[in-house]
């Protein structure tokens, strides 16, 4: 999806960070963006910023990523008052957790899990049929991190379920080879964003933390780690670039690059330096490579 100018845009979780980056970027190019948010203050500031900017066209709607039926009446919402069908999905919303993972509850890890993981999976399963249905081109970003392919930091929560929408981004493009939907994973470093605050939205059923007393974030962060991030405008930059060349892997801190050599370094070192067992090989040629790997398919 090179020419962006007049599609429709559904991002979620858009109102701060990452996302409102990635709504500004996208809408200056031309696109129509609907938006989710759950902090009505954050919508506010949002749309403050489009109403000076009158030729943006964008929509708000109030949307937790965990609720199906939330979902499902969002998709309408934005092609009803947008005026047709969304061709760029990007899932966006995610929470996080800092500490060990010895000191996590059930209910740390269902919310985790069900914003990080099934807030993706539930805009899948309510925007791909109908991106596939509608036979236009499209595009779906899954916003990762590079928690999600180096697991770096006391934040093994959060890795986990970034680490699973990596693989789930993977496999998604796998399915889509020969269809006219592009899939990207955006494994950024660290943006200025408010997932600090992301507390904030966690349901009251999901309260009990083993991260709420003092002492049990061992490894926080330095002051300056927020402070030197990388601005959400730019960091949306390099998706929409991502998008536009229809990259699998979309990641734009370099300075992570020393890192994931030595996370492959490893990998590739662990394997048995030992002859090929050739009747296995044969027996499992269909899971020995994926075009998505080898050609950018």
């Amino acid at each position: 999806m090179r020419d962006l100018g007049g599609k429709i845009a559904f991002v979620t979780g858009g109102s701060s960070g990452i996302g409102l980056g990635l709504v500004k970027v996208l809408a200056g190019a031309g696109m129509k963006v609907a938006f989710t948010y759950r902090q009505a203050h954050h919508r506010d500031e949002a749309l403050e910023h489009f109403r000076q900017h009158p030729g943006e066209r964008v929509h708000a709607i109030a949307l937790d990523v965990t609720d199906r039926n939330g979902f499902k009446e969002a998709a309408e919402e934005a092609q009803r008052v947008l005026g047709g069908p969304v061709q760029l999905l990007i899932n966006n919303a995610g929470v996080g957790v800092h500490g060990l993972m010895e000191h996590a509850t059930f209910a740390d890890w269902d919310w985790v899990m069900s914003v990080n993981v099934g807030g993706v999976i539930n805009g899948l399963q309510t925007f791909l049929p109908r991106m596939l249905a509608s036979g236009l081109p499209g595009h779906i970003v899954n916003v990762s991190s590079i928690g999600g392919i180096a697991a770096l930091g006391s934040v093994g929560l959060y890795a986990t379920s970034k680490f699973a929408v990596v693989g789930l981004s993977e496999a998604l493009r796998t399915d889509m080879l020969g269809r006219p939907i592009g899939v990207s994973v955006y494994c950024p470093g660290p943006v200025k964003s408010n997932i600090a605050d992301s507390a904030r939205s966690r349901p009251a059923q999901l309260a009990e933390s083993g991260y709420a007393a003092p002492g049990k974030e061992q490894g926080a962060p330095p002051p300056e780690f927020m402070l030197h991030a990388m601005d959400a405008v730019t960091a949306a930059g390099y998706v929409l670039e991502g998008i536009r060349h229809n990259r699998l892997y979309i990641i734009s801190h370099p300075e992570f690059r020393d890192v994931l050599k030595a996370r492959s370094a490893l990998l590739l070192g662990s394997i048995p330096d030992e002859p090929l067992n050739e009747a296995r090989a044969n027996s499992a040629r269909w899971l020995l490579s994926n075009p998505v790997y080898e050609s950018q398919a």
